[in-house]
């Protein structure tokens, strides 16, 4: 067991915290423009596109999506996982929270008699639908029976990276290897999405978030370490090649004087997963010491501008912290409390 001393473990819960609250902020100030073209975008907010929260004038708040709802969801799924023969059954308890969250979307608040009960089923802004992803939705209701041996479907819809992140912070400072955590990542997201394209973007962002998150490694040698990562943990794995190509390829479009929503167009729109990290690798590593610009350049573009902008958000959050996310996103983030406390939780494995 790693014992951490009180600065360790200050600066541990300063990254969860960044971790979690960056894509909550990235997929708040993504979700308004989530359907928009980037003609209707420009036009709606200016040439520099959304820069602020688009308010909801009723509550004053920038909302999330499901993706940050499906994240503390993932979180809770591993801190409530139960041993089986001294082994945490984490697969199985992410499935029962995935389900509960399924239940939040379609019963109303509160629901009576849930069994596998997530203390979040008692959070009712959670019970909000915020354009739930079609695949999600039909493979939870079905059961989120999919494995990376047996896939359940071909989807590689951005549904399962969007919401895996705590899985790397939870395993950040222990001693159980990064092929261990990163394999977790791609069988939470092949709950639902069976494609390999659809599963190994998630080990992917699950490896970047946990290297940046217990050491000092910088950015691009964190995303460079997750590409090789993959390919020696899926060495047969079909596409993985083509996940390779778009990665290697984001990281060389960071070092280009292109402008970004040129460099974008050439990674695709985010609505498959190895889009959604490859968009939002190029904007993390593009302005890593700028996490306004970082966010304002994933989500300004066309496509699934609320789940890119979140996974650029777990992605630089984690790097920089939460102490140095601008305070103008922190402030009306639709709950922001909770989400630290969370974050706090996974710091602490309890």
């Amino acid at each position: 067991m790693i014992i951490k001393t009180t600065g360790e473990k200050m600066r541990n819960i300063d990254k969860f915290r960044g971790c979690l609250i960056g894509g909550a902020v990235g997929d708040a100030l993504g979700y308004a423009v989530e359907f928009k073209r980037e003609d209707e975008i420009f036009y709606e907010y200016g040439k520099d596109g959304i820069t602020e929260y688009d308010l909801i004038l009723d509550d004053d708040v920038a909302e999330i999506s499901d993706d940050t709802q499906m994240t503390l969801f993932t979180a809770e799924g591993m801190l409530l996982a139960v041993s089986k023969n001294n082994i945490p059954d984490y697969i199985s308890s992410i499935r029962d929270m995935y389900k509960c969250w399924y239940q939040t979307q379609s019963e109303k608040y509160p629901v009576q008699g849930t069994k596998h009960c997530s203390q979040l089923m008692r959070v009712p802004e959670l019970f909000h639908r915020r354009c739930p992803g079609t695949t999600c939705m039909t493979e939870i209701k079905a059961g989120a029976n999919g494995t990376v041996e047996v896939p359940i479907n071909d989807s590689k819809g951005c549904g399962g990276v969007m919401r895996v992140a705590p899985i790397g912070l939870y395993f950040t400072d222990t001693d159980i290897s990064y092929e261990y955590s990163d394999m977790l990542a791609a069988e939470a997201a092949a709950l639902t999405h069976g494609h390999d394209l659809g599963f190994i973007p998630a080990a992917a962002l699950v490896h970047i978030v946990r290297a940046v998150s217990e050491s000092d490694i910088p950015l691009k040698a964190a995303i460079n370490d997750s590409i090789a990562a993959m390919k020696k943990l899926f060495p047969k794995a079909e596409h993985i090649s083509e996940f390779t190509a778009i990665m290697q390829k984001a990281v060389q479009l960071a070092k280009t004087e292109q402008d970004d929503l040129s460099a974008i167009h050439q990674l695709g729109e985010g609505w498959v997963a190895e889009e959604t990290l490859a968009i939002a690798v190029y904007s993390a590593l593009r302005y890593e010491n700028d996490f306004d610009m970082a966010l304002r350049t994933a989500v300004n573009h066309n496509g699934d501008s609320d789940s890119t902008g979140a996974v650029c958000g777990n992605i630089l959050g984690a790097y920089i912290g939460y102490n140095a996310v601008p305070k103008k996103y922190k402030e009306r983030l639709e709950l922001h409390d909770l989400i630290v406390k969370v974050a706090d939780h996974l710091c602490d494995k309890s």
